[in-house]
């Protein structure tokens, strides 16, 4: 599936943080090698990290985004782990699921 909400705002994102990566080359590498960059980028820290911020972000997407967070995690773990009342929560789980589309688009960033 293609996300397609703040899109290119998460790529700058990916981008940006690649960047920053880069110089650490060795680390860089042993990330994509070992398939770890997505966990690194998106799952190490937080896009957005207080309260409201979130909700934001999402604006009128709010819900659409939710029901996005909804499916993946049903799909991926067989159950709901987010707690889909935490705006940080869901933007923060979006963007990871928006990350992992993105690197996976991109074949120099993963083996």
């Amino acid at each position: 599936m293609e996300y397609r909400y703040k899109k290119a705002e998460i790529k700058k994102f990916l981008k940006d943080s690649i960047k920053d990566l880069e110089k650490y080359p060795d680390q860089l590498e042993r990330l994509i090698r070992d398939g770890e960059l997505h966990n690194e980028i998106f799952n190490t820290g937080y896009y957005v990290a207080y309260r409201g911020e979130g909700a934001k972000w999402m604006g009128e997407e709010a819900f659409e985004i939710i029901g996005i967070v909804k499916d993946y995690e049903q799909d991926n773990f067989g159950e709901v782990m987010t707690d889909l009342s935490d705006d940080v929560a869901v933007t923060n789980m979006y963007v990871y699921i928006v990350g992992e589309e993105l690197i996976s688009e991109d074949p120099k960033l993963h083996d």
